[in-house]
């Protein structure tokens, strides 16, 4: 096999990014433990990785955060520094057909029928707010019947019974549009839900794409090789082969289940959900598996798995219309609906263009803030200087309302519709005034009297 295994990139980050990956002996908590941990974290501005050993009620190690760092995915692209977005987009444009194998470490433990209890799956609970215990780095695999054709896409769950998991899906999404087809069909709809697999892979679930793009294949432009994969052993459903567990299963469109609240990518608990259940026919995992977790809620980690992928697919949609911009960025403080672009602005108006062509896209932006390039992107306070400088509410300023938006934004209406805004705080062709400015030399003084 490739190197397409999740231990094989831990040793290997490991060795090389030492102070990179966090490991916690000491006895933590299943309940909240974990989430803190990283809130605590990120609120000092450190993002590691972090491999817990000894986690209450668990027998299997976790790993989690594995995302929250910009530059931590650029290396797991292999991308140069500053170049997360052209090197994902370059990589993302060359898909790779499935290689499929007989064998494979997944396939180590399969446990069937009555066997199956996924109660002894170590579950976590991440904020006092949820329902309980959650599966949140579940990625669900369901393949086209007639074509084979898969779709990757993350769902939260939590386990109902010995061999139920309460789920929701995205009602506007293309497994809910396959569970629809199989209802139409008088069928269940085949799944298997993968935890844990190599971080590429998790990162290519997360990739928006057409309904006829296979995500599996995504990944395989992301390895530069195809993705390997063995078939489940009762749907015959293609996953990773060196995926660390697979839960395999159908949904009935005709049942539903309670679940949620759970805390969303919006900082609030939400229980808004197509309460769907998941009924799990056959659990498989390799020798000794890991234990593969995502925090929820705001955190660096859940954003930034959902927006990598639509930052690089903006940016790129952006620069073959308008040669004008220069940055893409979706802040850590407006979740996934804020978005601000640096441009170099040439006509009158294409500052307005750009931003109503970002609103247009991205159905999940409500504010996008338009700045020049010399505008720090990452810095929010950049931003809103030149907000407060560069900008005229009574002219620079347009909403447009009645939007389909994300119905997590607990703004929205019931339906999930919002308005948008966008904010063009770049200069104008009449705008006259020079920012302030200390010479390099008086900056390195000044850094030697006080030894930074």
């Amino acid at each position: 096999m490739s190197d397409q295994d999740l231990r094989t990139f831990l040793t290997e980050y490991q060795e090389q990014f030492p102070d990179d990956l966090l490991t916690i002996d000491v006895p933590v908590s299943e309940a909240e433990d974990i989430a803190a941990i990283v809130w605590e974290l990120a609120a000092h501005d450190r993002h590691e990785m972090l491999k817990f050993s000894n986690v209450e009620g668990s027998d299997y190690e976790v790993i989690t955060n594995m995302f929250a760092s910009r530059d931590r995915i650029e290396r797991m692209l292999g991308a140069a520094p500053g170049q997360l977005h052209t090197r994902y987009q370059d990589l993302a444009a060359e898909p790779r057909p499935l290689r499929v194998l007989d064998h494979g470490p997944v396939l180590g433990s399969i446990t069937s029928g009555d066997g199956v209890d996924l109660f002894k799956l170590p579950l976590l609970t991440h904020f006092a707010t949820d329902l309980g215990p959650y599966v949140t780095s579940g990625i669900i695999v369901a393949e086209d019947p007639e074509n084979g054709r898969g779709n990757l896409s993350y769902h939260r769950a939590t386990v109902s019974s010995r061999n139920g998991l309460a789920t929701s899906l995205h009602s506007r999404g293309d497994l809910w549009r396959m569970l629809r087809a199989a209802e139409s069909r008088d069928e269940l709809l085949p799944i298997a839900m993968v935890i844990g697999a190599h971080p590429l892979f998790m990162l290519a679930a997360s990739a928006r794409v057409p309904p006829d793009v296979d995500e599996r294949e995504i990944a395989g432009g992301l390895f530069e090789a195809p993705l390997e994969v063995v078939r489940t052993p009762s749907h015959g459903i293609s996953v990773p082969a060196s995926s660390e567990f697979v839960l395999e299963g159908s949904i009935d469109p005709a049942k539903s289940v309670t679940e949620g609240p759970f805390g969303e990518f919006s900082g609030y608990s939400s229980d808004r959900s197509t309460r769907n259940l998941i009924e799990v026919e056959t659990v498989m995992h390799r020798s000794d598996p890991l234990w593969i977790d995502i925090v929820g809620g705001n955190s660096n980690e859940h954003l930034n798995l959902a927006r990598v992928p639509r930052e690089s697919e903006m940016i790129r949609r952006l620069r073959d219309r308008f040669t004008a911009v220069k940055r893409v960025h979706y802040p850590h403080s407006g979740t996934h609906f804020h978005c601000y672009v640096a441009i170099d602005q040439r006509h009158p108006g294409e500052a307005r263009q750009v931003m109503l062509a970002l609103l247009g896209w991205d159905p999940y932006l409500k504010t996008v803030i338009a700045v020049d390039d010399d505008i720090d992107l990452t810095d929010d306070g950049a931003v809103l200087w030149a907000l407060a400088t560069r900008f005229q509410p009574d002219r620079d300023v347009f909403v447009i309302d009645g939007l389909p938006g994300s119905p997590l934004d607990p703004s929205s209406s019931p339906e999930g519709s919002t308005a948008r805004m966008a904010l063009d705080a770049s200069r104008g062709a009449d705008f006259e005034a020079t920012p302030i400015a200390i010479s390099a030399e008086a900056m390195t003084r000044a850094q030697a009297l006080l030894d930074l």
